[in-house]
């Protein structure tokens, strides 16, 4: 039996709980600080995810056996280095990298220094410092268009800019230099676009075996057709029909087992979750970015096909033993859609009261930016506020199940893009059309 606590507080950490509660190894399950969703799975916790001795404490007071760390920045900060160095959490497992490990998320140019390392596909790059600006410009004078400009360090998911005209990545390169995103933009990593279609496979390692898990699509921008701002994600489908087996078998020996030998290489301890960030170029993968923990919206999706105990696998994952498992996956395809508060992913609203989660028969409500209200009322509380997943025999009835619950949930100023997942419906379309010809 084991007693566990989830860090966090999205529709991440919510399908965590979600799915960790309904193992019957849970005796029991904490989040901190959670959302009003996560409530009716676990005991939510009023703490601060970065403040490492709070949470210290709490696994001590509460013999905490499992830790799950579900966003990057505490990742990133060395959570897992912090606990692991009391006596007293002597037997506490973490599920998470090391700070090493972490980095390949915390750096763009550690990742992409990384990769060319260990000679793993991805796109070709230059870094340049704050004091270089005049270099950056004339390098970026003489690059093909569009260009693709990474803050290097954590920007929330915002500091990946695609610029289509030259004046406006140098403009952008002055503004990111300068400290458009903080700390996080003092480096620029400049990298070429890369035609081909995005997705996202998601590895779970103990560092020495792995599983794959379900790969996802996201669908990153505010407007509906790809357009607009980015955001942290607008909604997510698994599985993803262009992947197939071939596909996988390429992403594990180009860069799943080179990226475990260079961790293991560069003594990086990393157990937890390897978020691959794909381009599909003409069948051949190339990696955009590696994240050190699930994504989200596609937590919401990915985990509504794992039929595995979920409690089981983080555990083994923590301990070591991960090779001892076996995985197993639904058939079925998931579609999450995300709603979200009117002006996001600038400013918006918040403290509309939410009505109709409780109609909602066909598919999974996860809760991302809510809290409860003084009655008991469920309110918004973030930009991105809940996301429906449905699960269903096909991508076509997966979608209506999903937009029927979507529909059917009121919050003043709701937004939600209403085409996820049509795009795949069109590339399944016309393979089939072309296997007819």
């Amino acid at each position: 039996m084991a007693r566990v606590l989830v860090l966090g507080s999205g529709g991440r950490e919510h399908a965590f709980v979600y799915k960790i509660a309904q193992s019957p190894l849970c005796e029991a399950l904490f989040i901190a600080p959670g959302n009003a969703g996560t409530a009716r799975h676990a005991q939510n916790v009023a703490l601060d995810p970065m403040d490492f001795e709070a949470v210290a404490a709490f696994c001590e007071a509460q013999s905490i056996d499992l830790l799950v760390v579900g966003p990057e920045a505490p990742l990133v900060a060395g959570i897992r280095d912090a606990l692991s160095a009391r006596p007293a959490l002597k037997g506490l497992k973490v599920v998470g990298p090391s700070k090493a490990g972490a980095r390949l998320e915390g750096s763009k140019d550690y990742a992409k220094q990384f990769m060319q390392r260990y000679g793993i596909p991805t796109a070709r790059y230059r870094t340049f410092e704050a004091g270089q600006l005049d270099e950056a410009l004339e390098y970026l004078q003489q690059h093909p268009l569009p260009v693709v400009l990474k803050a290097d360090g954590l920007a929330a998911g915002k500091g990946v800019l695609i610029c289509e005209q030259r004046e406006q990545a140098m403009e952008e390169m002055k503004a990111m230099l300068s400290g458009k995103f903080g700390e996080a933009s003092r480096k620029v990593v400049v990298e070429e676009f890369l035609q081909g279609i995005e997705v996202s496979v998601f590895v779970l390692t103990d560092g020495k075996d792995y599983m794959v898990l379900p790969e996802a699509k996201d669908y990153k921008r505010i407007g509906e057709g790809d357009t607009g701002l980015n955001t942290g994600g607008m909604g997510a489908v698994s599985p993803v029909p262009f992947v197939n087996k071939d596909f996988i078998r390429k992403v594990e020996e180009r860069i799943i087992r080179p990226t475990l030998q260079g961790l293991q290489q560069e003594q990086a301890p990393y157990s937890g979750f390897i978020f691959l960030g794909l381009m599909n170029v003409g069948g051949d993968p190339y990696v955009i970015e590696y994240n050190v923990r699930m994504g989200d919206p596609e937590t919401q999706a990915v985990f509504a096909r794992i039929e595995s105990d979920l409690l089981v696998l983080l555990e083994a994952t923590a301990a070591g033993t991960l090779g001892q498992q076996s995985l197993q996956i639904s058939p079925y395809t998931a579609v999450t859609v995300v709603l979200a508060s009117q002006g996001y992913p600038e400013a918006y609203e918040k403290g509309k009261v939410i009505t109709g989660i409780d109609e909602v028969e066909e598919a999974i409500v996860f809760h991302a930016g809510t809290r409860q209200g003084s009655q008991g009322e469920i309110l918004t509380h973030g930009g991105r506020v809940l996301a429906v997943t449905a699960l269903a025999e096909s991508l076509p009835e997966a979608r209506q199940l999903a937009m029927k619950a979507a529909g059917s949930i009121h919050f003043d100023n709701k937004y939600y893009r209403r085409d996820i997942g049509l795009d795949l419906l069109r590339w399944q379309q016309e393979a089939e059309a072309s296997k007819q010809n």
